[in-house]
């Protein structure tokens, strides 16, 4: 069988990386994982974690590396609701579903299986825990396809490396009671595992076994660090549609729709500690590289919440005037369709004036954001415009400082604290008339639109 591009990628991956450990490489039955892992990340609502990103995170150079990447993400329930036909088998035998949550089976009801033995002890998982999508159920179930995937091909030492390659993917978790970071307890874990399943590692080389791992965990979350803030807005909107799948109906998700969203975006950063997305364990990465990446990520972090707070005004003002509507307006019917090439639709921005900054900018980060606004994120999305000019109009208008005031006002609104014509009531009454005139101009050029047709008809009739 001749494959092509991404399927050849992954293949190529799969035989150079097992050669280059000594492995046993069997053309077809690798052909055949190939074709798993890519048919998986194709899925209908991976927009981040596809293809591309494994490639990405397994890098070229280390073949334990390559390996683990392009099976740490093979699993993952919250984007692909529920796990991949294709997969679940490798899986029924270790894993069964109970009350809509996987749980570990029972030791009277788990197979004597070497791989699954090993992954398990790694991750620290005993028989019978309930599976959390947080707490390390994606990175467990793929590492478990990985290990009986790669099991004729490679030794159980090899691995146990990739599995704990995979284990170190598990993102943002904190300091354990006793004061150990996850890194760390991932070590201790693998002291144990080289003990238990006499695989003769030196302390060193368990060391170096640890560090690989951070460097593909911190490989996985390197656009948190991007030096560009617009490059991580990016990565951001290419999340948001995998766990809130109305976004992939371009042009008729509604307002509500669009708005839950991206509170759900706001409420992770807002959760998300900076010092919880790298990992350090002696001196991978040092010191000075490990202190620029967290403060780059606090800075992203910074402005990705500036930036959705005022996204989220915006859909506050936007879904309390489609209230006068009805309760489940497609965000189109406010603001028009998405610009498809060689159609000329009328969109809200037509029917806003170009306004100039009312109130002077007084940080970086603002002029950051506004720019971000104004200008745009790097790429356009398949869901939406890269730029917000709407949300452009309304910063322009009420000025930065109002915004924490303002967007408590639109999360009162949001939660059915006060109503819709309320929240309108708090907000300036020149914003709120100046985009609600423009909906209804976009309004009218529909019925003039439609009355073209209706002309035209009548002409060749």
């Amino acid at each position: 069988m001749e494959l092509f591009g991404e399927q050849k990628r992954c293949l190529d991956g799969l035989v150079v990386s097992i050669e280059q450990l000594g492995g046993r490489v069997e053309i077809a039955k690798l052909e055949q994982i190939a074709e798993l892992i890519i048919q998986t990340m194709r899925g209908p609502w991976r927009y981040f974690h596809t293809s591309e990103h494994i490639f990405e995170v397994g890098g070229s150079v280390d073949p334990i590396e390559v390996l683990a990447a392009l099976f740490h993400d093979l699993v993952y329930v919250q984007v692909d609701q529920g796990v991949s036909f294709n997969i679940s088998s490798a899986l029924c035998p270790f894993v069964k579903e109970v009350r809509s949550q996987l749980v570990i089976k029972d030791e009277t009801e788990l197979p004597d299986d070497t791989m699954y033995q090993l992954v398990a002890s790694i991750f620290g998982f005993l028989p019978g825990k309930a599976l959390s999508p947080f707490g390390g159920q994606n990175e467990f179930l793929s590492a478990v396809i990985a290990a009986k995937s790669l099991e004729p091909f490679l030794p159980a030492s090899t691995i146990a490396q990739i599995a704990a390659c995979i284990e170190a993917t598990i993102p943002f978790r904190p300091v354990s009671p006793l004061g150990f970071s996850a890194i760390e307890l991932l070590h201790q874990r693998l002291v144990i595992v080289n003990r238990d399943f006499d695989f003769g590692w030196t302390d060193a080389e368990t060391v170096e076994i640890v560090k690989r791992s951070v460097r593909l965990a911190n490989r996985d979350v390197e656009n948190f660090a991007s030096p560009n803030s617009s490059n991580f807005l990016d990565n951001t909107w290419n999340l948001m549609p995998e766990t809130n799948h109305e976004l992939s109906n371009v042009n008729s998700y509604t307002v509500g729709g669009y708005r839950r969203s991206l509170q759900k975006m706001e409420g992770f950063l807002n959760f998300l500690k900076p010092e919880l997305v790298f990992q350090q364990f002696m001196e991978e990465p040092d010191d000075e590289t490990y202190t620029h990446m967290i403060a780059q990520t606090r800075k992203n972090i910074a402005v990705a919440k500036l930036y959705l707070g005022i996204k989220l005004i915006t859909i506050a003002i936007l879904e309390a005037l489609s209230y006068r509507l009805g309760r489940d307006i497609p965000l189109s019917t406010m603001m028009g369709e998405l610009r498809a090439p060689g159609f000329k639709t009328s969109v809200l921005e037509d029917y806003l004036p170009n306004r100039q900054i009312v109130y002077p900018l007084e940080s970086q980060l603002e002029k950051e954001v506004l720019d971000l606004l104004a200008i745009g994120r790097n790429q356009e999305s398949p869901y939406d415009i890269k730029n917000s000019p709407v949300a452009t109009f309304i910063i322009k208008s009420i000025g930065f400082a109002e915004t924490e005031n303002f967007l408590k006002k639109a999360q009162d609104f949001f939660a059915g604290h006060i109503s819709s014509e309320e929240f309108l009531s708090y907000c300036s009454p020149d914003v709120i008339d100046t985009i609600s005139s423009g909906v209804m101009k976009l309004f009218d050029s529909r019925k003039m639109a439609l009355g073209k047709v209706k002309l035209a008809h009548q002409t060749v009739s």
